[in-house]
């Protein structure tokens, strides 16, 4: 069987309960980054490791990011007419020709986990990745992180897991794994914990929202019972993959934003406004105008 990874999971039913009440009407997952909402962020890193089957996990009463995917029959229309060619290709081109799209409704929130299990039917007995589009994680240069870890399995087999280091305070926001041989890059993980206390953590090596997995993790996650707060947790059938097939902790080349938090959005958007050439002059003059007139000195 081909270990080539085409197929990509997002798991877009989640509450967004962080960023309410904006999250009332507004998918988290299409919150704006500058002009692009953050799941297109997520699609084009999954795109362009090559995957070519999108899969989101939605519930019944989140049609934001399904609408977003479907053809806008009368915008199109209108901005053809107008002439506003630039806006018509942005428009139709939120993902290319030659990928399909398939929306998976989650019956229930019971978790991560069984976010992932809805999309088994889709995904089949192939490697997949899992992106979780509030973690934007953006290489200034080069490939994406989605497309390190695709290369890396390509090339090596197994599964594998984003990973970063966060501070020892940190780990019980994390799943936090355990490292055999790291060589600053890749590592076998020995272990996996959802949320340790600093006191119990293994390491400071957390998960962030990439994953590169085995198929076989379908398997764990059906036998899996409901842990904290009643749900399916995909960290405790990665635990039991690691009893059957090779898990690496890859740290990729690039910057996470965590966007679920307000800190993290913040900072992307002031990242990406500095980024875009269209806008970075300006923003730029826009920030130091405001610290000014805050009295804000350099640090």
């Amino acid at each position: 069987m081909s270990n080539r990874v085409r197929k990509a999971v997002f798991p877009v039913a989640g509450l967004g309960t962080r960023f309410l009440p904006a999250t009332k009407v507004v998918a988290k997952e299409m919150l704006p980054i500058v002009d692009r909402p953050l799941i297109q962020y997520a699609v084009d890193e999954a795109i362009e490791a090559g995957c070519d089957t999108l899969i989101f996990v939605t519930n019944r009463y989140k049609h934001a990011v399904a609408d977003y995917f479907d053809k806008a029959y009368e915008l199109e229309h209108k901005l053809e007419a107008a002439g506003k060619t630039e806006l018509l290709e942005l428009v139709r081109n939120v993902v290319p020709a030659h990928v399909r799209t398939i929306f998976v409704t989650q019956p229930e929130a019971l978790g991560l986990g069984h976010a992932v299990l809805c999309a088994k039917p889709v995904v089949g007995d192939e490697p997949f990745a899992v992106l979780l589009a509030d973690d934007l994680l953006w290489n200034r240069q080069g490939r994406g992180a989605l497309g390190q870890m695709v290369d890396h399995v390509h090339q090596h087999g197994g599964s594998a897991l984003a990973v970063e280091n966060v501070p020892a305070d940190k780990t019980s926001s994390y799943g936090i794994v355990d490292v055999e041989q790291f060589d600053d890059r890749v590592g076998r993980i020995s272990s996996i914990v959802e949320k340790p206390k600093p006191e119990a953590a293994p390491s400071t090596l957390a998960v962030v929202g990439r994953y590169v997995l085995d198929s076989r993790v379908f398997d764990y996650l059906e036998k899996t019972s409901p842990g904290a707060g009643g749900e399916i947790q995909l960290t405790d059938a990665i635990a039991q993959l690691l009893q059957s097939t090779t898990v690496n902790a890859y740290k990729f080349r690039g910057t996470r934003f965590d966007c679920g938090s307000h800190l993290g959005f913040v900072e992307a958007t002031i990242r990406f406004a500095l980024e875009n050439e269209k806008l970075s002059d300006s923003a730029a003059a826009a920030m130091q105008k405001a610290l000014d007139e805050l009295g804000v000195e350099e640090r």
